[in-house]
């Protein structure tokens, strides 16, 4: 067995003991006569017995079923489980039910805008909302199976859109306003909503924009709507002709009776989006059942979220999270809404969101966390944070110096929750536990019910050594389908192409004899010399680590074109630096803390590290360009945050043509 890291966290006896994951320990020994004295034996089960587990969770957290089961799951395979065959039920229900932590006068949402207008929402007033929309969109001619599409920011008016489209059965998709009008369109078009719901505007870093004509252009775009419903969110009555008024719509049908559809387990909930960077995002579709279930466990036991516990994470409704985060209304928690820049007016406004509302779950990315730490921030000496349990950090690996920040500035009995899963499952299967210690650099557990592993390229199990990301078990929140792929054969080359019948998830890791894993990076953007592979994360905790430096990508042009290739290190300079301030020392730091094989052959200073709509590094389309793939086949440059940061990347690839 290797050295263990520093332990950074462990939960007291005490806190371990008050745990949601304990009670559902205590409720399997009550109940199935299971005897699982500590996490890891409960992982072990619930890997080991699907049907077992599943059940389980359905039946801790009193899930409601209309038409029963006929069992849990007939087959244990890949793709094309078939999860609670015969069983209907409904997300949105299990959102608004009453019960504990819900009842009518209960605190369900708290809504934050970067200009200040916020709003608190209890559990009656937004089943109430929500009646009003179902019957609105019902009235719309929307129904079971029809597609809702929403351009709008994280705020209450997309949170009770969606529930009202859950609860008639229809079928949700979200875009963020500041995406690109063509990256809309790439998503939209393909799954021919019937209606289509949109702000006005948005606001962001201080500044207001009008997004009208992308609305405008998207309705052009979609023949087949039946409705656009304008949501005047800037407050400037601007208005849309032909389309209808959101605020009216609800008014006028404030008082409808709230009821629910049922339908099957796998019944289309909402369509998520690949990147996109390559073509037109795959739409993902996941069913009700699976996200039921799903967030139920992630959310209510691995997150220890329930009544009377406030969730926030920062994220927009163009990314999965937003899904996670609404989650929480399954398990009675409060959630903590905010649009708007994480750094607007300052690095702190997130912080002292928390402070105020008293947030007990904090989700961020990683990229935030280290803003944070090169800022010299400690939110702890300037905010009352003594509500706060746990900071979630996904979106790319936390560095250590990262995990050290949350310990040190945040605070030392604060839980770091380093969570990683993504859009295809929409949900973390490797994360963190209530009653799981925290080792500096590495993500604590795989959740229950996740059977991750890592496996070398002939398909063998590897420990203590960095392989392929691989589930060898089904989970119910895997795809339902890709949009347009009939049969199944985009999904199969997604997924399970390089082992048949085992999920490869595309990335580096390391399972540790611990059973605490380290992410390295995309598997499909590994840094190959002279036989040492590496993942780009590994690199990039070296190099931004250095405070001169804001932003980096490296590219490893080895196994494209024609010739060995070269280690590229694109850096993004601080305000005043030079190259010759920082190149000596970066390039002594990667010899010793990564190896010689992995000092670039060259650093190149660029405005921008290009990135996609939802904040990640452009490696492989970089990769690709620099090879000679003509750009416009590389990528799309609608899916990009931004695209004109592409540019350096094609010059240099014309200039190595030379």
């Amino acid at each position: 067995m290797t050295t263990a890291p520093e332990l950074l966290w462990e939960p007291s006896p005490d806190r371990a003991a008050a745990s949601r994951m304990a009670a559902f320990r205590r409720w399997l020994r009550d109940e199935r006569g299971l005897d699982l004295p500590d996490y890891r034996a409960l992982w072990e089960w619930s890997v080991a017995d699907l049907p077992g587990f599943w059940s389980a969770i359905a039946e801790f957290f009193d899930v409601t079923f209309h038409g029963r089961p006929e069992q849990v799951l007939p087959e244990e395979v890949m793709p094309g489980a078939r999860w609670f065959p015969g069983a209907t039920l409904n997300y949105a229900e299990h959102a608004l039910r009453e019960g504990e932590g819900k009842t009518d006068e209960d605190l369900a949402v708290v809504f934050v805008r970067e200009d200040g207008r916020s709003e608190e929402i209890t559990y009656g007033e937004l089943r109430n909302r929500v009646a009003a929309a179902r019957f609105a969109l019902a009235e719309l001619g929307v129904g079971a199976g029809d597609r809702v599409a929403a351009l709008a920011p994280n705020c209450p008016e997309a949170l009770v859109a969606f529930l009202a489209a859950a609860s008639l059965g229809a079928t949700w998709s979200s875009c963020s306003p500041d995406f690109g009008a063509r990256a809309v369109a790439d998503r939209f078009v393909q799954i021919e909503p019937k209606v289509l719901i949109a702000v006005d505007g948005y606001c962001y870093g201080g500044r207001r924009f009008d997004v009208r004509e992308t609305v405008d252009q998207l309705r052009a775009e979609m023949p087949g709507l039946a409705a656009t419903v304008l949501i005047d969110y800037l407050g400037e009555e601007h208005g849309l002709p032909g389309a209808l008024e959101w605020s009216e719509l609800l008014a006028h049908h404030r008082g409808a009776p709230l009821e629910f559809t049922p339908v099957p387990f796998d019944h289309p909930l909402w369509i998520l989006y690949s990147s996109g960077t390559t073509g037109l995002p795959k739409g993902i579709v996941h069913g009700h059942g699976g996200m039921v279930l799903e967030h139920l466990k992630a959310i209510g036991l691995h997150c220890d979220l329930g009544p009377g516990d406030r969730f926030f994470w920062f994220t927009t409704t163009g990314w999965m999270m937003w899904n996670f985060l609404i989650g929480g209304l399954l398990t009675g928690t409060t959630l903590v809404l905010f649009d708007g820049s994480p750094g607007y007016p300052s690095l702190s406004t997130l912080w002292e969101l928390a402070a105020r509302y008293r947030v007990n779950f904090f989700g961020t990315s990683a990229p935030f966390i280290q803003s944070c730490l090169k800022r010299e921030l400690r939110p702890k000496d300037d905010f009352d944070l003594s509500a706060l349990r746990a900071v979630g950090s996904t979106g790319a690996p936390l560095t250590t110096d990262g995990f050290r920040w949350v310990a040190d500035a945040v605070g030392e009995d604060v839980q770091i929750a380093s969570v990683s899963g993504g859009t295809d499952l929409c949900t973390a299967f490797v994360g963190a536990s209530p009653d799981v210690p925290v080792w500096l650099g590495e993500i604590s557990c795989p959740m229950l019910g996740a059977a991750a592993a890592s496996y070398d390229e002939y398909g063998k199990e590897l420990h203590e050594e960095v392989g392929e990301l691989v589930l060898t078990k089904p989970m119910p929140t895997m795809p339902v389908f890709f949009w347009n792929d009939p049969d199944g054969t985009r999904l199969r080359e997604a997924y399970f192409d390089t082992y048949p019948g085992i999920w490869r998830h595309g990335d580096w890791v390391r399972m540790t004899d611990r059973g605490s894993l380290v992410i390295y990076g995309r598997s499909d953007s590994t840094l190959n010399r002279g036989g040492i592979r590496m993942g780009t994360a590994e690199f990039y905790r070296v190099v931004e680590g250095f405070e001169q430096i804001v932003d980096s990508l490296v590219i490893d042009t080895s196994g494209v074109g024609e010739t060995d290739g070269e280690l590229l290190c694109f850096l993004v300079l601080a305000e005043g630096v030079e190259l010759d301030d920082v190149v000596g020392d970066l390039k002594a730091a990667l010899r010793t803390e990564l190896s010689p094989r992995h000092v670039p052959n060259r650093f190149i200073v660029v405005d921008e590290v290009p990135r996609t709509l939802n904040g990640k590094k452009l490696e492989v389309p970089v990769k690709k360009i620099l090879a000679g793939t003509p750009p416009e086949r590389a990528v799309s440059r609608d899916a990009l945050q931004n695209p004109s940061s592409l540019d350096p990347f094609v010059q240099l690839s014309h200039t190595a043509e030379e």
